[in-house]
């Protein structure tokens, strides 16, 4: 510690590097932060009885139906549940603009009244991951859920659902 003027010199301030997300990856590690990836393109969808709306509360399991249920991964332990789904949806930019680039459906049944649910993390976490690498997995939605889907995605922003590939729209189709 050096003195200037009978002060104690001030000790060097660090700067904080914040952490992302980690990917394990087949790459070498570069330093801090490597294999980082950035989920603010990632949306959450919530599809219940037919109705599809945002809440990105789902990213940490906080969505509406969600909050208060108590999720286990045996189905039988939610016998009066109703079907739900949660769809990431992801969105990039391309040249002619952004589109939805990745969507993947993950069920899950919910009891209201019961407070529980059934849900199993792994496929969501796998789902978000598919999502994630621009890839389409929606064959599990019925007719309804996907025009319920198809709706919210062309409601959100046109544009985007017409730079979408035709893959999304055949999906959803």
């Amino acid at each position: 510690m050096t003195e200037q003027q009978g002060q104690p010199a001030e000790p060097e301030k660090k700067e904080k590097k914040s952490l992302s997300l980690n990917v394990v990856s087949n790459k070498k590690h570069k330093g801090f932060g490597a294999g980082t990836i950035d989920l603010s393109a990632v949306s959450c969808v919530i599809i219940d009885g037919g109705v599809a709306y945002i809440d990105d509360g789902a990213m940490h399991a906080k969505s509406k139906v969600e909050r208060g249920i108590k999720f286990t991964p045996n189905k039988e332990d939610t016998p009066n549940g109703r079907k739900c789904w949660i769809v990431w949806t992801a969105v990039e930019r391309g040249e002619e603009g952004s589109y939805y680039a990745g969507a993947t459906a993950c069920e899950m049944w919910i009891d209201t009244e019961a407070r529980r649910g059934w849900k199993i993390l792994a496929d969501h976490v796998n789902k978000l991951d598919a999502a994630i690498k621009r890839k389409y997995k929606l064959e599990e939605l019925d007719g309804e859920e996907k025009a319920a889907y198809r709706k919210l995605l062309i409601e959100h922003n046109e544009e985007w659902w017409n730079n979408s590939p035709e893959e999304l729209k055949e999906a959803l189709a």
